[in-house]
Formats: C-alpha cells, sequence, structure tokens
C-alpha cells in the first residue's frame, strides 16, 4: 500500500526567517511562518488565515535567509510533520509543521536583483525579471466574483 504526504501551500512570511546550523558541522536550517488565507468566510462573514510553521533544511533553507523577508509571497511544497517533545515542566507537547522540499519565490524583484527559484531547477535570468507577470496580493482565495468564475 502506497502512502502520499504531500502539502503545497501559496502564501506570504510573517517575519523574516531565522537561519541556524546544526552544532558539529551541521546542516543550515530556517524557520519561518506562512500566512495563508482559508478559500471561504466565516459565519461573520470574515475571511480567516491560518498560521503554519514552515521547515526547510541546507541550500534551501541558505537562500530562503538570503532572499525572503517578512511580507513575500512564496509557493511552499513539502510534506506534514507531527513531532513530540517534553517541556521544561515534564508536560508533553506537539509541534505540527510543514518540512519544505521545494520553494518557489513569488514576488517580482527590482531588475538590479537577484531573482530566485529556490529548491530543483534553476532560478531565471536576472534579464526575465521584467518579462514576469505581476502576482495580485492574496487576501483570500475566493473573492466577493466568485458566482461569476465560469467553472
Amino acid at each position: 500500500m502506497a502512502t502520499l504526504n504531500k502539502i503545497l501551500l501559496i502564501g506570504r512570511l510573517t517575519r523574516d526567517p531565522e537561519l541556524r546550523y546544526v552544532p558539529n558541522g551541521g546542516p543550515a536550517v530556517a524557520n519561518f511562518t506562512l500566512a495563508v488565507g482559508r478559500p471561504f468566510k466565516n459565519q461573520n462573514n470574515e475571511r480567516e488565515t491560518d498560521f503554519i510553521d514552515i521547515v526547510v533544511w541546507r541550500k534551501l533553507a541558505e537562500n530562503c535567509k538570503q532572499y525572503l523577508s517578512k511580507g513575500k509571497m512564496v509557493m511552499v511544497e513539502g510534506r506534514l510533520q507531527i513531532r513530540s517533545y517534553e517541556a521544561s515542566d515534564g508536560a508533553k507537547r506537539k509541534i505540527t509543521e510543514i518540512v519544505a522540499d521545494n520553494i518557489q519565490f513569488l514576488d517580482r524583484f527590482a531588475s538590479s536583483s537577484p531573482r530566485a527559484a529556490a529548491g530543483p531547477g534553476d532560478p531565471p535570468p536576472p534579464d526575465m525579471v521584467d518579462e514576469l507577470p505581476p502576482i495580485e496580493p492574496i487576501s483570500g482565495f475566493g473573492s466577493e466574483d466568485d458566482d461569476q468564475i465560469p467553472f
């Protein structure tokens, strides 16, 4: 029996990535939180947002630290991980996070800045930046005009 643990999210960083290295020459690891809007409204007719912890390893972690900052929009592809630990007060705690395998940087960069697509594949050359279409900010995945969408 095959199993599948795959997550795909698009959202904005709520803070700059924090980069550290595993002791004794270990790999780089970065953490940040992604704000992802829900595709529906609550009972008060308001959109809600989930704040999801992201963990990134190795070169991808270093790229995130170098190129991402609070407010930037990204697509995160990865897997759900739930881990347990015992807190200093003896209570058992659980952490739910996404371990990213691939991150696509979706915001445009100024033409003098490098544009990176982290993970598999190469970043587009800097001269392609001006050819990229603009990305509209996402406050939620639906809109007031959802009934006008032809599908």
